[in-house]
Protein backbone atom coordinates (compact mmCIF):
# COMPACT_ATOMS: atom_id res chain seq x y z
CA UNK A 1 0.00 0.00 0.00
CA UNK A 2 1.36 3.41 -0.91
CA UNK A 3 1.93 6.03 1.78
CA UNK A 4 -0.71 8.33 0.26
CA UNK A 5 -3.25 5.50 0.24
CA UNK A 6 -2.49 4.64 3.86
CA UNK A 7 -2.88 8.27 4.89
CA UNK A 8 -6.22 8.55 3.07
CA UNK A 9 -7.51 5.34 4.65
CA UNK A 10 -6.49 6.56 8.10
CA UNK A 11 -8.33 9.84 7.53
CA UNK A 12 -11.45 8.02 6.26
CA UNK A 13 -11.44 5.68 9.27
CA UNK A 14 -10.99 8.60 11.65
CA UNK A 15 -13.86 10.59 10.10
CA UNK A 16 -16.28 7.65 9.75
CA UNK A 17 -15.64 4.46 11.72
CA UNK A 18 -13.00 1.81 12.14
CA UNK A 19 -15.35 -0.77 10.62
CA UNK A 20 -15.80 1.29 7.46
CA UNK A 21 -12.04 1.88 7.28
CA UNK A 22 -11.35 -1.87 7.45
CA UNK A 23 -13.98 -2.53 4.79
CA UNK A 24 -12.31 0.08 2.60
CA UNK A 25 -8.97 -1.70 3.01
CA UNK A 26 -10.46 -5.00 1.87
CA UNK A 27 -12.43 -3.61 -1.07
CA UNK A 28 -9.54 -1.41 -2.21
CA UNK A 29 -7.31 -4.45 -2.15
CA UNK A 30 -9.77 -6.31 -4.37
CA UNK A 31 -9.90 -3.40 -6.80
CA UNK A 32 -6.10 -3.29 -6.91
CA UNK A 33 -5.94 -7.03 -7.65
CA UNK A 34 -8.53 -6.73 -10.40
CA UNK A 35 -6.52 -3.92 -11.99
CA UNK A 36 -3.37 -6.08 -11.62
CA UNK A 37 -1.67 -3.59 -9.35
CA UNK A 38 0.92 -4.81 -6.86
CA UNK A 39 -0.18 -2.33 -4.20
CA UNK A 40 -3.24 -0.32 -3.21
CA UNK A 41 -3.10 3.22 -4.56
CA UNK A 42 -5.27 6.35 -4.22
CA UNK A 43 -7.46 5.64 -7.28
CA UNK A 44 -8.39 2.24 -5.83
CA UNK A 45 -9.53 3.79 -2.56
CA UNK A 46 -11.36 6.60 -4.32
CA UNK A 47 -13.22 4.08 -6.45
CA UNK A 48 -14.38 2.13 -3.39
CA UNK A 49 -15.29 5.30 -1.52
CA UNK A 50 -17.59 6.29 -4.40
CA UNK A 51 -19.22 2.84 -4.50
CA UNK A 52 -19.69 2.14 -0.79
CA UNK A 53 -21.28 4.64 1.58
CA UNK A 54 -20.63 4.91 5.28
CA UNK A 55 -23.51 5.43 7.71
CA UNK A 56 -23.29 9.23 7.68
CA UNK A 57 -23.29 9.55 3.88
CA UNK A 58 -26.05 6.94 3.63
CA UNK A 59 -28.24 8.86 6.05
CA UNK A 60 -27.58 12.13 4.25
CA UNK A 61 -28.50 10.53 0.90
CA UNK A 62 -31.76 9.12 2.27
CA UNK A 63 -32.70 12.45 3.84
CA UNK A 64 -32.05 14.32 0.59
CA UNK A 65 -33.99 11.91 -1.62
CA UNK A 66 -36.61 10.55 0.77
CA UNK A 67 -39.47 11.98 -1.32
CA UNK A 68 -38.43 9.80 -4.24
CA UNK A 69 -38.48 6.49 -2.34
CA UNK A 70 -41.44 4.14 -2.30
CA UNK A 71 -41.96 4.20 1.46
CA UNK A 72 -42.76 7.92 1.23
CA UNK A 73 -45.63 7.19 -1.20
CA UNK A 74 -47.02 4.46 1.03
CA UNK A 75 -47.05 6.76 4.06
CA UNK A 76 -48.93 9.39 2.05
CA UNK A 77 -51.56 6.84 1.01
CA UNK A 78 -52.03 5.64 4.58
CA UNK A 79 -52.55 9.17 5.91
CA UNK A 80 -55.08 10.09 3.22
CA UNK A 81 -57.17 6.91 3.70
CA UNK A 82 -60.07 7.42 6.19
Amino acid sequence: MTDDALELLARIAKETSLRYGIQMIMTSSLVAKKRKSKQVELPHIERCHKLFFDVQRSTKFIMEYQNQFLFHEVEGELKSTP
